[in-house]
């Protein structure tokens, strides 16, 4: 009898090489395409990331791309974000508004006994891309209509969204006086609301953490029943006897929640391994008090996700698969190397805060200061005997700091000014330290990320701390 060719043990672990799915995404203008983009760069052109364990121990063989398996999903756009940092002068890419996929293969040598035995030298690392109001609007999933309005309006009320809301608060309180259908109520205060949520997020310093959140991202939902509700102050309907409203708006709450929020849970959330969420502190610090206040609830929306408590439906579902997760306050090349610790401790603070209003998280949770494309460097000014630590990069046109606007062309060196050693002064109302002023937070152009040279090498993407964000999320899976 003749036998069949066996496959080597080395075409064996090729064969079975293991996918590793990374979901990436973030919180208003945080920065997650550029940092998928500098990610990539990196390992693809073998950059410098000494505390990145598998290439500081020499064991990162090499990376490359190959077509992402889900057909279903959108590729990342990676040539057409590195050709705009390539540009002179070079542009920030455009952020996504859609989930987005991109296949990574890592080829590298194991050091643990069993991979060296089966032959196991490659992973595929899977980046999901996906905007960060997605994953706040699974915190619906735990919440009936009457639940999400009173939290909705309780957001609305707020004395720093007055004016946003005041549109829609002032139509919600007039459906006492309203003799229009029903259909023609749910038009007209759907719009308001939608208003009222990009209003909310309007400016620099607007933070995303308000939702639900395809109603400021609709695609080919637009138009669609499904975006046609708002929140109701039940009360106050009950007294003017509305039922017809009210189960209009619970029914299409309803179908939002099983044709939206559901499906992404299903196909998406429930297959990720590893999770990193991108936040702008410094925005929210120029914001002041309440922005913070906002990114503390937007995390603890976030963590509501990997939450294993009795009562969620996410656990009755699935048990969530994600065992790490990582905050990361973006944009630490906006200050002096010495402010970076005192970044990271505002986000662990409102990371810590937002975990014990969340419950356990079910997932190692890390924070971590980083700028995945480091626009800046870092110098020194005096003033009078004073010393100052400063950075110096080329701030985009339009800006302006101390009266003076720039031009887009000329490198300048700022002082951002000092984060408090104490980050509970940073959230303290009180304190009079956070908002406009407290700090220079000024938009820098990237770096010019050119071409492969004559012998085919790219120049590899600058950074802070991407490479411990990747030993993180991804190193013990090098192994």
């Amino acid at each position: 009898m003749i036998l069949p060719d066996l496959p080597s043990t080395r075409a064996v672990g090729e064969y079975f090489a293991p996918t590793l799915r990374l979901g990436v995404t973030g919180l208003a203008r945080s920065g997650k395409t550029v940092f998928i983009t500098a990610l990539v760069r990196n390992l693809v052109a073998g950059g410098r990331l000494p505390f990145f364990s598998p290439q500081a121990e020499g064991r990162l063989i090499s990376a490359h791309l190959e077509p992402q398996p889900d057909d279903a999903v959108p590729r990342f756009d990676y040539e057409a974000h590195l050709e705009a940092l390539g540009r002179e002068p070079p542009e920030w890419p455009q952020s996504t508004r859609q989930i987005s996929e991109l296949r990574v293969v890592l080829t590298f040598a194991p050091n643990r006994r069993l991979r060296r035995f089966l032959g196991v030298s490659r992973v595929n690392l899977d980046i999901v891309d996906y905007p960060g109001e997605w994953l706040l609007d699974l915190a619906m999933l735990d919440q009936s209509f009457e639940q999400w309005s009173e939290e909705a309006l309780g957001l609305a009320r707020m004395k720093s969204r007055a004016h946003a809301a005041d549109p829609f608060l002032e139509f919600l309180a007039g459906l006492v006086r309203e003799n229009t259908d029903d259909e023609q109520i749910a038009l007209k205060g759907s719009d308001l609301f939608k208003a009222y949520l990009k209003g909310a997020r309007a400016g620099e310093n607007g933070v995303a953490t308000l939702g639900p959140g395809r109603f400021l991202m609709p695609g080919d939902l637009a138009g669609s029943p499904l975006l046609t509700f708002f929140p109701l102050d039940i009360s106050d309907l009950q007294a003017v006897a509305k039922p017809s409203l009210k189960t209009m708006m619970a029914r299409r709450y309803e179908s939002y929640r099983a044709h939206v929020v559901r499906p992404f849970f299903r196909d998406h959330f429930s297959r990720l391994d590893r999770q990193i969420v991108l936040v702008d502190v410094l925005s929210a610090l120029n914001g002041g008090p309440d922005a913070l206040g906002d990114i503390e609830r937007g995390l603890a929306s976030v963590l509501k996700a990997f939450r294993p408590g009795r009562n969620s439906w996410l656990l009755s579902f699935f048990k969530p698969r994600i065992d790490r997760l990582l905050f990361a306050a973006t944009k630490a090349d906006h200050l002096h190397h010495t402010s970076h610790d005192r970044l990271e401790g505002i986000l662990r603070l409102l990371t810590d805060r937002a975990i014990r209003r969340a419950a356990d998280a079910g997932a190692d949770v890390r924070v971590m200061a980083l700028a995945a494309l480091r626009a800046t460097r870092e110098t020194e000014a005096r003033q009078g005997k004073e010393t100052l630590p400063c950075i110096a990069g080329v701030p985009l046109p339009g800006e302006t700091i101390d009266g003076a606007t720039f031009d887009g062309r000329r490198e300048a060196a700022i002082f951002p000014g000092d984060l408090p050693a104490d980050p509970r002064i940073a959230l303290d109302p009180g304190s009079g330290w956070a908002g406009p002023g407290a700090a220079a937070f000024v938009r820098f152009r990237p770096p010019r990320l050119a071409p492969a040279g004559a012998s085919g090498e790219l120049p590899p993407a600058p950074h802070i701390r991407l490479d411990r964000a990747l030993d993180f999320l991804i190193g013990d899976w090098l192994q």
